[in-house]
């Protein structure tokens, strides 16, 4: 929907399943309508589309190109963002780390942003930014050699001479971002910083990387590595990178007692990788790959309390709208840090997507029953939460 400044909010449609377009679309005709119907049935309704390798070839036809603008149109719908960031399926089967593959040291990563950013091209309304959000690059534990880095800036880089040529052809303002993430390649600020700075040295001057290559800044994964709105999101500013859209997503935050490791438990599930950051009192961190080997770490030393790590942060999207719970709480204020700094400089982002894709593997605590519901009142929050500051 549009906000106040020129700026635009969407659900992330990874919430649903479909990995066809007919799925896609199907989802997108019993959920998305619905979840519009709840919120703002008069007035245009934002999408933030979610496209795997296969969607974006069957949607790639033509005809079936036609029929989903048409559909658009018909329903008051638009497009301004895509997520492409899970290449292939991304519920219901075990997908853990190769959710990171192909990664962006393969031409098929490259192939297929380039096609999300075709359709884009076609979809973003006329005088519309249009962005797709991507992996940071690579998984850590891919582990990466030189050549392999210098392959992953190669061919973002030639993504980036593809959104520019779009651009230039479309009159529209189209550019890619990536998601820094916990154990990823880019995970924190600083080390976004350094590659953006790298980039910059393989191609100076160079005016196409800051207009159509930046960060999609999310809040979940931000809050996790324990960095704050007013240097992470600050620092990428002032070093002239784009913030091309804004996650707002919420973490798991829990002071790891006993009861509240045993409580975490319900949180591991087979599907996702729940990467997990521990911090003791003097600051010291220490990062698990996923919550069972954080939940065994922990369990092996649970005769040295002086080797107990103060707070957690799990890499799990919560629902922006449920309370905290003892033993957990959330990275909410992180969210709400960012939502300050867009106080203070309203043309800092004009994308905001909310993406809370975990509705299927959370506790029954959490999950509303439906995820129309659950979509609701997570746009309540938010419209709320904007509209404090004038934002909406």
């Amino acid at each position: 929907m549009k906000l106040n400044h020129g700026r635009h909010l969407a659900y992330c449609t990874n919430i649903h399943r479909g990995d066809t377009w007919p799925e896609t679309f199907q989802s997108l005709q019993n959920h998305t309508l619905a979840v519009r119907e709840k919120v703002a049935p008069h007035e245009p309704f934002a999408i933030g589309l979610r496209l795997g390798e296969r969607a974006a070839v069957e949607l790639s036809q033509r005809d079936r190109l036609l029929e989903f603008q048409r559909w658009l149109e018909k329903n008051s719908c638009y497009i301004f963002t895509i997520n492409g960031f899970p290449y292939g399926p991304f519920h219901g089967t075990p997908l853990k780390e190769q959710v990171y593959r192909p990664d962006w040291t393969s031409p098929e990563r490259g192939a297929y942003t380039n096609r999300l950013f075709d359709l884009l091209a076609q979809l973003v309304p006329a005088g519309m930014e249009g962005s797709v959000s991507t992996l940071p690059g690579s998984f850590k534990e891919f582990q990466p050699s030189d050549e392999a880095l210098k392959a992953i800036r190669d061919n973002i880089w030639r993504t980036v001479e593809h959104i520019a040529n779009l651009s230039q052809q479309t009159g529209k303002t189209l550019h890619l971002g990536l998601e820094p993430e916990p154990l990823c390649l880019l995970e924190t600020s600083a080390e976004t910083l350094r590659f953006f700075d790298h980039l910059r040295a393989e191609h100076p001057q160079d005016a196409r990387l800051a207009q159509h290559l930046g960060v999609n800044y999310d809040t979940c994964h931000f809050a996790v590595e324990f960095e704050e709105p007013q240097n992470a999101l600050l620092s990428l500013v002032h070093h002239g990178i784009r913030i091309s859209k804004i996650h707002l997503s919420s973490a798991l935050k829990v002071s790891p007692t006993a009861h509240a490791r045993a409580e975490l438990i319900k949180f591991s599930d087979a599907v996702y990788l729940h990467q997990v950051v521990t911090r003791d009192k003097t600051g010291n961190r220490k990062i698990f790959r996923d919550l069972p080997a954080a939940l065994a770490f922990a369990h092996s030393q649970s005769s040295f309390p002086e080797t107990q790590s103060e707070e957690w942060r799990i890499h799990f999207h919560v629902p922006l709208h449920a309370p905290a719970a003892p033993p957990f709480e959330n990275t909410n204020d992180h969210l709400l840090g960012v939502l300050d700094l867009l106080t203070l400089n309203p043309q800092l982002c004009s994308h905001l997507e909310m993406e809370t894709y975990t509705w299927e593997v959370l506790p029954p605590e959490l999950k509303a029953q439906s995820v129309v519901d659950q979509l609701a009142a997570e746009y309540g929050w938010t419209l709320a939460e904007l509209a404090r500051r004038a934002l909406a």
